[in-house]
């Protein structure tokens, strides 16, 4: 990308709440169903009819707010904002203008070892749109409303990012504090967290501002990351070539790696803005913010530097652990269990992280107790089972949730440490393997290894490897004097 140009970015992310009913209804957020199934006068703007604030929308803002370094405005109100759209059924949405609930946050975030703030400038409560489905097969746009109503919190950046890398780093940390928060899944693959870009570009040392462009709607760190760099790359193009950038809404399209036209962007007089006549204002009280503060949850940040000075874990491993919420509480109860926080580390980092990606299953949908893992690792550490077969036993705890200790008797895996049956086993490897014993003289250590492993299989992986290894080593020094 050429040097001599600098790219600024800010962004407006929207994130779903996880609340049980929709913001002004009692209609269900569940994802999915059959269209337009998850509807009622309410969300779909049928005359008459009046809306009712879900006080859990409120707390999780201010929990949101709380933990993203903002002031909590005290005395706020909703708006309207009117636009017609098909899948905005009232042709206007239900938003805050004038005074959103936060304001005046940040995020610390870290790029190539330097880091850097990000401002918040204000987050909103909102109501979603519906969702249009085109059909190309039949050439007609189909209407779900089923998502109509579902509360949202827009989080608006200020314009900070001077690169594709910082927005990656703070859509991360954004994720992993909401869903620590519990206030939201976070699930980009279904609507839950999507970004729209706000960028320009300026030459190098030049104080204003460029004229930007805004891509909508963004639902995955590849492609907010491809966008950025093609967006980026076609303004500098346009000026170099002696254009003006035109301030318009663009749609990514990740199939062709490109972006394209959609609407000239819209001001805030173009929606008409007015306060909601509807909805009584809403006022936060200081008991209110801090019963938020005393049970906010501990955020992954100071969860990872916990594990690291008091657990003694590396500081990738942490990192890793702390990624989803989910493995942190796996760690935290099985090492609550065990008192071994380096051994269940092992276990999640090694066959955990590998069944998972083997299995394409995400954090959020293991379901393996944490005394099945502190049963497993008391297996493995007194000595009633070799780690080859805890990783056997793991598998079969991931896939069919056994219970370890009966698995383990049942399947008859308790380790073999009878000294007189390795002797023989491995005196009988020894006698069927005669030129594993002329590479040993020949200076080839290896051949010890593969001797090892024909001794372990002949006893079914049950042996105990420190006996194996002593028992072979002696019979080994009388062959080899």
């Amino acid at each position: 990308m050429n040097t001599s140009y600098e790219v600024v970015m800010g962004l407006e992310v929207h994130v779903e709440l996880s609340t049980k009913s929709k913001i002004f209804c009692g209609c269900t957020t569940e994802f999915g169903g059959e269209p337009n199934t998850h509807v009622c006068p309410v969300c779909t703007g049928m005359p008459g009819v009046l809306p009712m604030m879900n006080k859990k929308v409120a707390e999780f803002a201010v929990r949101t707010g709380l933990a993203l370094n903002c002031d909590i405005t005290r005395k706020n109100k909703f708006d309207r904002k009117n636009y017609f759209y098909p899948d905005l059924p009232k042709a206007y949405q239900v938003s805050q203008l004038y005074f959103p609930i936060c304001r005046n946050g940040r995020v610390d975030i870290e790029v190539d070892g330097v880091q850097k703030s990000i401002g918040i400038h204000e987050i909103h409560m909102e109501e979603d749109a519906g969702k249009l489905v085109h059909d190309p097969w039949d050439d007609v746009t189909l209407v779900d409303y089923n998502r109509c109503g579902v509360p949202l919190l827009e989080i608006v950046s200020e314009p900070d990012f001077r690169s594709a890398d910082e927005v990656i780093a703070y859509l991360t940390k954004l994720r992993d504090i909401l869903m620590y928060l519990g206030v939201s899944d976070c699930k980009m693959q279904e609507g839950s967290m999507r970004a729209d870009i706000n960028l320009s570009v300026r030459p190098m040392g030049q104080k204003e501002f460029g004229t930007r462009t805004e891509m909508k709607n963004m639902n995955s760190f590849k492609a907010i990351h491809r966008a950025i760099q093609y967006e980026a790359k076609r303004q500098i193009e346009v000026i170099e070539e002696g254009g003006k950038v035109v301030q318009q809404t663009r749609r990514w399209d990740d199939n062709k790696d490109a972006s394209f036209a959609m609407r000239s962007k819209e001001n805030a007089q173009d929606y008409r803005y007015f306060p909601e006549p509807d909805l009584l204002p809403i006022e936060i009280s200081e008991e209110w913010i801090q019963n938020a503060k005393d049970t906010m949850p501990e955020l992954p940040e100071a969860k990872r530097a916990r594990y690291i000075s008091e657990l003694g874990l590396s500081e990738y491993d942490a990192g890793v652990i702390t990624s989803a919420r989910e493995l942190a509480f796996l760690f935290e109860k099985a090492t609550e269990l065990c008192g071994k926080p380096k051994e269940v580390c092992n276990l999640i980092m090694g066959e955990l992280m590998r069944l998972l990606s083997e299995t394409g299953t995400l954090p959020e949908d293991v379901k393996i107790e944490p005394k099945k893992i502190s049963d497993l690792i008391g297996l493995i550490t007194e000595g009633k089972i070799n780690r080859n077969v805890g990783k056997e036993v793991f598998e079969a705890i991931f896939k069919d949730d056994v219970e370890p200790v009966s698995y383990v008797n049942e399947k008859g895996l308790i380790m073999v440490d009878d000294v007189s049956l390795v002797e023989e086993t491995v005196e009988k490897v020894i006698a069927d393997n005669p030129k594993s014993i002329e590479d040993l003289k020949a200076g080839k250590d290896k051949a010890k290894g593969f001797l090892v492993g024909q001794t372990m299989k002949a006893l079914k992986g049950k042996a105990n490897p420190q006996t194996v290894n002593k028992v072979l080593n002696e019979k080994l020094s009388e062959i080899l004097k």
